[in-house]
């Protein structure tokens, strides 16, 4: 039986890596998969062996607080899996945390993967030399990640955008004054991002009274706390509804990151918010190169939908873009996000479990 290793350490992970995971149970129904994930992965088949929860934490000083058991557990999935030995290992995202672990079980000739490359062409450019020494392949979501790789002689492929197939762009969306609030999926960026969108939502709402707020969580962690964020406020609000509230959304306030990919797909127009601990940012600040941080405009390469970052991230700024984007008519920036999913769309989960098949045996 091919046994295959899997650690998702994030959210966007967790999704990533189920569609993987079923595509790969469809092309060969007696795999074992088993590692670190969460619930949608092992709604597809993954044996969880650890709950991506340990791991799911953002920014320099959340993760430094955080650091002795991230370095525990990633020494128990290294131990297991040196005791235990897969066909392959594959790391899912989270490459800070995954690169250790593949590093450690190349050295023992375990074959590793790679899915979804990290932001190397954005900053820490150098840390290609610590991805060669850990990965055997690196699959690609993106195409112009492709050549970064080819320049430093490592091996990868673009297989296309898993959330490509997913989601499509919504056809003939008739305005319903509905706006979406995404604060993200991390409670630090939650707790620093919420309240400056309600802040946005009040003033929106003062400006427009016919506008409609709802906001959509993606866990449980801090829904008593949300709640009573927006006790007085008229907010509706949901868990792990995102994808479904975002077909209806004339307007998104969303957290950066690959939410803000998953709603150029769908082609609702969006403002982007991001906002760390002042420590993070101070050492984020210094060592990003790319000129964009939201994946819609790293991928037009261009300024499509706005960014407002750290101290630009408040309530008036942000109901200042976002009323000016419903006020405007916006079929431009439709069709921009209309490229974006022909660009990516290239059955990603059957060529990404392909190339891991075909992988293994050679």
């Amino acid at each position: 039986m091919t046994k295959i290793a899997i650690s998702a350490a994030e959210t966007s992970g967790d999704l990533i890596g189920s569609t993987l995971i079923q595509e790969l149970k469809k092309q060969d129904p007696t795999l074992q998969i088993e590692g670190l994930c969460g619930e949608k992965m092992q709604a597809q088949g993954c044996v969880q062996l650890w709950d991506m929860s340990l791991v799911n934490v953002m920014g320099f000083s959340e993760v430094f607080k955080k650091l002795p058991s991230l370095l525990r557990l990633r020494k128990a999935i290294v131990t297991y899996f040196s005791r235990n030995k897969p066909d392959v290992f594959i790391g899912v995202d989270a490459p800070d945390f995954n690169f250790f672990i593949e590093k450690k079980l190349k050295n023992q000739e375990i074959k590793t993967i790679h899915f979804v490359s990290p932001s190397v062409w954005a900053w820490r450019a150098s840390r290609v030399k610590k991805i060669k020494r850990a990965s055997d392949l690196i699959l690609c979501l993106f195409p112009f990640e492709v050549a970064f790789y080819e320049r430093n002689n490592q091996k990868a492929v673009f297989v296309g955008h898993p959330l490509a197939e997913k989601l499509t762009p919504r056809k003939n969306h008739q305005t319903t004054k509905n706006i979406l609030l995404m604060p993200g999926s991390r409670a630090g960026e939650v707790k620093r991002l919420l309240p400056e969108m309600l802040l946005a939502a009040k003033s929106m709402a003062e400006q427009d009274p016919s506008l409609s707020f709802h906001l959509a969580l993606a866990n449980e962690e801090l829904l008593e706390w949300s709640r009573s964020l927006i006790a007085e406020r008229d907010v509706s609000l949901s868990i792990n509804e995102a994808h479904e509230r975002m077909q209806s959304a004339d307007l998104v306030l969303v957290a950066s990151g690959t939410a803000a990919l998953e709603l150029a797909l769908v082609g609702v127009p969006m403002v982007v918010v991001y906002k760390l601990s002042a420590l993070s940012y101070f050492i984020a600040s210094n060592l990003v190169t790319s000129e964009f941080i939201s994946l819609p405009n790293v991928i037009a390469n261009k300024a499509i939908v706005p960014e407002l970052i750290q101290t630009q991230a408040n309530g008036d700024n942000i109901a200042q873009h976002a009323m000016r984007i419903l006020q405007s008519d916006q079929s431009a920036l439709i069709a921009e996000f209309g490229k974006i999913h022909k660009s990516l769309h290239l059955d990603a989960d059957h060529e990404s479990a392909k190339l891991i098949l075909k992988f293994i045996h050679e």
